[in-house]
């Protein structure tokens, strides 16, 4: 699975939906047992670099602490990464011909 190579909308997209599912723990605390390392690998997924292992490691913490899920931490890596950052990000477009 490779989310590395999506646009900067669809990243967008998955990164609040994954902060969505994080607030599953809210209702049924349980969850955090397997969103925590689901959320590290995934934003390992979306970011590459030292950048996105950084990130999974904040995620990882975020979601197994209590009363940390408020925290929009794939949003905040999406700002962080496409808004705030220095950076020069490059977008690869991809076109499938099947």
């Amino acid at each position: 699975m490779t989310l590395e190579n999506t646009s900067k909308t669809k990243k967008l997209a998955f990164s609040i939906l994954f902060d969505a599912l994080g607030y599953v723990s809210f209702i049924f605390p349980p969850f955090d047992f397997v969103w925590a390392p689901a959320s590290a690998w995934l934003m390992t997924k979306l970011y590459k670099g030292r950048k996105g292992k950084i990130a999974a490691t904040i995620s990882f913490v975020e979601e197994a602490l209590p009363f940390f899920d408020v925290i929009p931490t794939f949003t905040l890596m999406w700002l962080y990464t496409f808004v705030f950052s220095s950076e020069k990000v490059t977008e690869e477009t991809i076109i499938d011909v099947s």
